[in-house]
């Protein structure tokens, strides 16, 4: 199993200290998220300033981009990592396309589709000389001239992988992409009932086994650190999980649980602000299905128990544990199977 170090920092100064520190560490994967700052110019500070991890957005919002302009990034990113790099996608709500970044909210769907396969027809052209040649209901790219073609690189084969919670996403995941981040706010039970076979029929459409799909483990782990009050973590935690249910569009994961009229009346209580009130109506037993939480002594069985049978990687916060619990602890991880 593979461990992925997420830098959520509101610093550009700080990314180059946290990724150097998580390579340190043993992560395999640096994860660099869209939240205050911009994913792109994080993962070239992370490229930077490591020699091994690999590096992945986690995700880059792509409707608020055109394909072209998020090619650009991602070959010159590849280039400068030396092949390090992943391209992770995502497609965000309706509500923060169209009221915070002001851009249309189309068919989500098909159109993260077509932008995946534009992606790789410009790739395509820098890398072969292909004619650029793409045409799709979203996006129409047939114009690249020399001196806007950056050319050829030692490691052109990006992947790319994708946010998936509802099934549209998860089937087109496996259909059409190297793997798939899953959200947080997602359980066990979610992943066995839904997660699993959309992504085996998206795999199964294009003729490749669920095994050829790298799937990022969703849900939250949270390190029980000596020091630390467990009690304050899991009050952040229930927040979270409160924000996350509160979204419609993820309803789906609360219903397999039969859960769906708390995400309703959380929906509502958010439009009222009331934020804080949110986090009452979240339950321990929610907890312990979104959360898995332990000490460094338990939390590797916790894993192998809860992702061991179909998680290609698990994202693992960087805690303020001494280094060498935290080496010890992600070596035990790497060993699950």
């Amino acid at each position: 199993m593979k461990v992925t170090a997420p830098i959520d920092t509101k610093q550009l100064s700080h990314i180059p200290q946290q990724a150097a520190r998580a390579e340190s560490l043993g992560f395999d994967s640096i994860a660099l998220p869209e939240l205050t700052l911009d994913p792109f110019l994080s993962s070239t500070l992370a490229a930077e300033h490591t020699r091994l991890s690999y590096i992945k957005t986690a995700i880059a919002l792509a409707f608020p981009r055109s394909p072209m302009t998020t090619a650009y990034m991602a070959w010159n990113l590849q280039a400068l990592s030396d092949g390090r790099f992943e391209l992770g996608l995502g497609t965000q709500v309706k509500g923060h396309i169209v009221r915070r970044f002001s851009t249309p909210w189309l068919s989500p769907g098909p159109r993260l589709r077509e932008y995946v396969e534009s992606l790789r027809a410009i790739w395509d052209t820098w890398q072969n000389g292909t004619p650029l040649q793409y045409q799709g209901d979203h996006y129409n790219f047939n114009l690249m001239i020399p001196v806007f073609n950056p050319g050829p690189i030692p490691h052109p084969d990006i992947p790319i992988s994708i946010s998936a919670v509802n099934k549209y996403m998860l089937r087109l995941a496996g259909e059409s992409t190297d793997g798939v981040q899953l959200h947080s706010f997602c359980t066990d039970k979610y992943v066995a009932d839904v997660v699993l076979p959309t992504v085996e029929d998206g795999a199964r459409r294009t003729g490749r086994p669920l095994r050829d799909v790298a799937i990022t483990g969703g849900g939250f782990i949270v390190l029980d650190t000596p020091g630390k009050t467990l009690d304050a973590q899991i009050a952040a935690l229930r927040q979270r999980i409160a924000f996350y249910a509160s979204t419609r569009t993820y309803k789906p994961v609360m219903d397999v649980h039969g859960w769906g009229d708390v995400t309703l009346e959380l929906h509502r209580l958010s439009l009222q602000g009331q934020w804080k009130e949110m986090s009452s109506l979240i339950t321990d037993d929610m907890i312990d299905a979104f959360a898995v939480i332990g000490s460094h002594d338990a939390l590797p069985s916790l894993i192998q128990k809860r992702y061991g049978g179909w998680a290609s990687s698990v994202t693992l916060g960087l805690s303020d544990a001494p280094d060498d619990d935290l080496k010890n602890l992600i070596e035990k991880i790497k060993r699950i199977r």
